[in-house]
């Protein structure tokens, strides 16, 4: 069973573009307050587009088993820049801008397919696999007219190719030629995570969705690593014992404040000190369809729900039995697109595979969890542009950076803001 759905709906009632500030001072609370503009301001988001997502990052940008023959290609972003990632016939996998060194034409339109070369839709100027100018119709002219000139370089005038990195069938790619190897960019933590999920297993993807989302990209790094939220918004987690403060928890950063991984153990529906706390918490709903709970471990260590936010725009999710990729792709600073590839493993019985797309149900643009947080981030985003600008307060758990072995806490949001302020020069 293979779906892939399409959630795009024209934008409404958005409001004008929020002032710019005279100065981008950050306030003097430091990572306890962030300021309205890095969600706002244009002059923010272009410089965290050179800064960030053509800086020394890497950024997913596909799965191996998408692009497994020669000629196989998938579209995919790093940041904003549309890119191709390719396997080319060699048989490796390159990855180039989408932009055709004519004339800025993005003239891969497909979303995947298979390719023989990439002809440019305006003039018909032909690439190979590998990014090369393969030709130009008229080159030589016609007729002894026209033409391109005698010393033109084919070599100088290829598609803008990126740094490419794989990983257990993961692909990452990055524009910058100083980036550091990519297992040191991800460090240890993430590194075992991705091996949890991927490490000798063929991946099989069984669909994806995709959806916009009216705010800023960061509002979603931001709430994959935020327990706060977590364990009070998601009725249908709190509810039935997925994720909540009461349960075996804990909260990985890397060393850079990067990364992060939010990890929890299944719990039970029970009344007990904290559930009595949480409005989110009903003890009298049921479902009726229980199986949709049902939990087959298959993996090493005491988690059952693991969401992996790797900076920049990606973020990788087990949830139960249902497992997905998700690509961010920032589009502005008040919007970004949401990419989700849900996937299983060859091998799996038809019985898992079943339950993995009932699972599904809980992520995704309508999903039972990950709507309340489309809708939330949205409310975010409104009250930024539309009252007087001041910053946001992000003093849970006192001082306490980096990782920690319970929820109650926004230590990963200090620590990705460290990082940010110095990736941005802020």
């Amino acid at each position: 069973m293979v779906y892939d759905a399409t959630i795009s709906e024209p934008a409404t009632d958005r409001p004008a573009p929020a002032a710019e500030p005279v100065t981008f001072e950050w306030p003097k609370e430091g990572v306890f307050a962030i300021p309205d503009w890095v969600y706002t301001s244009r002059t923010i988001y272009e410089r965290e587009v050179e800064r960030i997502f053509r800086g020394p990052t890497w950024n997913y940008v596909g799965l191996e088993v998408e692009i497994p023959n020669p000629g196989d290609f998938r579209r995919a972003h790093v940041g904003p820049v549309p890119v191709i990632t390719v396997r080319g016939k060699d048989g490796r996998i390159h990855v180039v801008e989408n932009r055709c060194a004519h004339r800025g034409t993005e003239f891969c339109r497909e979303r995947r397919g298979n390719a023989r070369e990439f002809v440019c839709p305006y003039h018909q100027w032909q690439y190979d696999l590998e990014g090369n100018l393969a030709g130009i119709p008229f080159r030589r002219g016609l007729k002894g007219k026209g033409g391109m000139p005698a010393d033109f370089d084919f070599a100088a005038h290829g598609l803008r190719k990126l740094r490419v990195a794989t990983l257990h069938g993961l692909v990452f790619a990055s524009f910058a030629s100083d980036v550091e190897p990519l297992a040191r960019y991800l460090g240890p933590e993430v590194l075992d995570e991705i091996a949890t999920v991927f490490e000798g297993r063929q991946v099989k993807v069984l669909g994806r969705v995709r959806q916009r989302i009216e705010c800023n990209w960061k509002l979603y790094h931001e709430n994959i690593r935020d327990p706060y939220h977590a364990t009070l918004l998601h009725v249908f987690l709190v509810t039935f014992g997925l994720l909540r403060a009461d349960q075996v928890s804990r909260q990985v950063v890397d060393s850079e404040g990067r990364h992060a991984i939010m990890c929890s153990a299944k719990g039970e529906q029970e009344l007990n000190e904290t559930t009595r706390q949480l409005n989110s918490f009903k003890a009298g709903f049921t479902l009726k369809a229980p199986e949709l709970l049902d939990y087959a471990k298959e993996d090493r260590g005491p988690w059952s729900v693991a969401i992996q936010s790797i900076w920049p725009n990606f973020a990788v999710q087990r949830e139960i039995n249902t497992l997905a990729v998700r690509e961010i792709v920032p589009n502005g600073p008040d919007e970004f697109y949401l990419y989700w590839t849900f996937f299983g493993y060859e091998g799996d019985a038809p019985e898992m595979t079943r339950q993995r797309l009932r699972q599904a149900n809980l992520m995704g643009p309508a999903g039972l969890v990950s709507l309340d947080d489309g809708e939330v981030m949205e409310f975010v985003q409104s009250g930024l542009r539309k009252t007087r600008a001041s910053a946001g307060v992000i003093r849970l758990g006192g001082d306490e950076m980096g990782s920690t072995d319970h929820y109650i806490t926004e230590a990963a949001l200090r620590s990705l803001y460290a990082h940010y302020r110095q990736a941005m020069g802020l």
